[in-house]
């Protein structure tokens, strides 16, 4: 099973991929609000980039709290979610992406990434984290959106 993974963000928005077989995840690309005229042109795109892939199901990196609580910005992933879920008629699924930046930020900078190389892909590396987090669950853990 194929599956696409998304760090989504207010800026930026990164996405990764599995193998057609859901073993591995990989970095995909980086999507910027600010190349957009308004929001409804970037989730068009974000939607294509997704069906692009023909995966099986998609994966919301979801922002919660320290605590397990929801923030703003966690509440902004919901209603993105329901709007791309409008767009790309696949299952969604959340996964907690509590320090999938940080995670992912410490990976690129030991691999050698640094400044402006290291944030061209670290959206991207966060959504491979994301994945690979759940990829890692039982299926029964995966929470559907």
């Amino acid at each position: 099973m194929k599956w696409v993974g998304i760090d989504y963000g207010l800026a930026r928005t990164g996405l990764a991929a599995t193998d057609p077989e859901g073993i591995m995840a990989y970095p995909l690309t980086t999507i910027r609000l600010a190349d957009y005229a308004n929001r409804k042109e970037f989730l068009a795109a974000l939607a294509g980039r997704i069906l692009g892939e023909r995966p099986d199901a998609v994966v919301m990196g979801l922002p919660l709290l320290t605590d397990g609580t929801e923030s703003m910005t966690t509440r902004q992933v919901r209603n993105v979610t329901e709007r791309l879920k409008r767009r790309v008629p696949l299952p969604f699924y959340f996964m907690s992406e509590l320090l999938s930046s940080e995670a992912a930020e410490r990976e690129l900078r030991e691999a050698g990434r640094t400044g402006r190389r290291c944030k061209a892909v670290l959206d991207q590396q966060a959504a491979v984290r994301i994945l690979e987090s759940f990829l890692s669950l039982s299926p029964d853990q995966r929470r559907p959106a």
